[in-house]
Formats: C-alpha cells, sequence, structure tokens
C-alpha cells in the first residue's frame, strides 16, 4: 500500500513498548536494549590485527584499508577477518559485545599494542589504521581537515542511505510514500553533494586516494553502479557522472578488489571470501577474476 489512508494513520501512544512482531527484513534481531544474548568468546588468529565483520558496506571500507596497506608493503597489517552472521546473532555474543558494546560490525582488536586496543565504528577504524601505519590520511594539516571531513561526511550520511532509504524502500514490510520521498531526496542530494566535489577533485580529499575514499566508495559507489537496494533506476543514478568516473577507478585497484570478497557471503562463490587468514586464501581462481572487476 503506498501513502496512508484514514484508516492507516498512525497515532503514537503516550509511552512507547517494544512490539516483537513489527515485521521487516531484520526484526528477529531488531531489539531496544544493547548488551550480549549468549556467551561466547570469539575466535583469535595467528596475526595482532583481529577482524570480525561481514561484507556490507561498512565492513569492507575496513578490509579494503587493510588489504590497500599490505599493498603497500605494511607487514603489520596482516590480519585475520572472522565472519559475524549478523542476521543470526552473532554479533550479541559476549565476545564479540565486548569488542563493540554497539553490537554492530566491523569490530577490531589489535593486539599487537602493549595491551590490547579495541576500535569499533568504521570511520574510527579507518582512521585508527591509517594513524598507526602513516598511510592514506594525509600529514599537512589541510589536506587532513578535507580528509576527516569527508570521512565523517560518510558517517553522518549514509544512515539516511541505509537506515532511512534502503529501509524504507527495500526492507520495511509496507511501502510508505512518504517515507520513501523522503529519504530518496535527501540520498539523490547526497549524490550531488558528491558530484560536485568530483567534478572538481579527483578524490574527495583532493588528488590523492584516502581513508575517505575507502570510507564512501562502498555505499555510494556501490549506488551509482545500480548495486545497491535495486534502486538505480529509480534513483536515476546514471545522471552522476563523476561518481561514476569515481567508483569505475576505485573498482579497478586490486587491493579493493580484494577487500570486497572479504567476509562476503553471497553472490557467485569465486566472489565470496569467507574468513581471510593469510594472503594464499586469495586462491587462483580468485586471482584470476580480480584481473576482470564486474
Amino acid at each position: 500500500m503506498n501513502g496512508t489512508t484514514p484508516e492507516s494513520v498512525y497515532t503514537p501512544p503516550t509511552v512507547w513498548s517494544w512490539n516483537k512482531d513489527n515485521g521487516g527484513r531484520f526484526a528477529n534481531i531488531n531489539r531496544p536494549i544493547a548488551g550480549a544474548t549468549q556467551d561466547k568468546d570469539l575466535p583469535v588468529g595467528k596475526h595482532p590485527l583481529q577482524l570480525y565483520s561481514l561484507a556490507t558496506p561498512n565492513g569492507v571500507k575496513v578490509t579494503v584499508m587493510l588489504e590497500e596497506l599490505l599493498a603497500l608493503g605494511h607487514a603489520g597489517a596482516e590480519y585475520d577477518a572472522w565472519l559475524i552472521r549478523i542476521n543470526e546473532g552473532d554479533q550479541f555474543t559476549s565476545g564479540f559485545v565486548a569488542v563493540n558494546p554497539n553490537s554492530k560490525i566491523p569490530a577490531l582488536l589489535d593486539r599487537g599494542e602493549p595491551a590490547p586496543v579495541r576500535v569499533f565504528e568504521s570511520g574510527a577504524i579507518l582512521q585508527y589504521l591509517a594513524e598507526k601505519f602513516g598511510a592514506f590520511l594525509p600529514s599537512e594539516r589541510a589536506a587532513r581537515a578535507e580528509c576527516l571531513s569527508w570521512l565523517f561526511w560518510q558517517m553522518g550520511s549514509a544512515p539516511y542511505l541505509g537506515g532511512g532509504f534502503g529501509h524504507f524502500y527495500a526492507y520495511a514490510p509496507t511501502k510508505i510514500e512518504y517515507a520513501i520521498d523522503r529519504f530518496a531526496m535527501e540520498v539523490k542530494r547526497q549524490l550531488d553533494v558528491l558530484d560536485r566535489r568530483l567534478a572538481e577533485s579527483r578524490y574527495l580529499a583532493g588528488n590523492e586516494y584516502t581513508i575517505a575514499d575507502m570510507a564512501v566508495w562502498p555505499w555510494y559507489g556501490t549506488l551509482a553502479k545500480g548495486q545497491l537496494y535495486e534502486a538505480g533506476v529509480f534513483l536515476s543514478v546514471g545522471e552522476y557522472k563523476n561518481v561514476l568516473r569515481w567508483t569505475d577507478e576505485i573498482a579497478q585497484r586490486p587491493a579493493v578488489q580484494r577487500g570486497r570478497m572479504v567476509n562476503r557471503t553471497w553472490g557467485q562463490p569465486d566472489s565470496q571470501l569467507h574468513e581471510r587468514h593469510d594472503a594464499s586464501d586469495f586462491d587462483t581462481r580468485t586471482q584470476d577474476k580480480l584481473a576482470t572487476p564486474s
């Protein structure tokens, strides 16, 4: 049903209560309280960096960053990537909550420091790794400010794309015209912001590829290619020529192609690497795939 009718107008109660049967694609894992629901430790691999994630746009940001660091020769960026199946509630185990009390992927545990360091929120992980390895974050003050501004632009904007537009357009149990129109308008405004910036700059922070691009690309690059929420036609994404130029360029990077595969459990089998513990986990078939990105 599109829009609202007098019979369907919702009047909020004086005090909200949790309706467990509220429907929607993620109703089985959504709840209004935090904390663990089961006592279970996280696995730990051989590398100092332990990543617990899934290849959603937020997860891809971090695996791309780690693969880019390794491509630069930073051996200390070797990592174990463990699969967190969010639809099955893996993010609510006691081990995961200890690394991320917000129970969202990705979560990183750096065991290479004198005391283990936990880092959660994808933007914070990108900045932490950039500072730890001295890469993909400019040191000059103005350039650094530009990079971090676009990084935090993504962190503030993407909820309107995912939790707003994506939810009401693709996942909500009913189609609500007002909600879809409201968030479609905002997402198109965001695409226009990016398109105008990329008309004057090769990358978001300037001429250099940075963590800002790694943060924005998995969300808005995928959207611009019509691969997110099956909404490409609806949003007329072909209008944003500069965003398309930028996303195609980034998609050609071998580290980006590898990063997209890590913790991926859908799509063609040769596009998936459920867990990653060594560079050799990208087998010969995967390496052949890297040479011809889709």
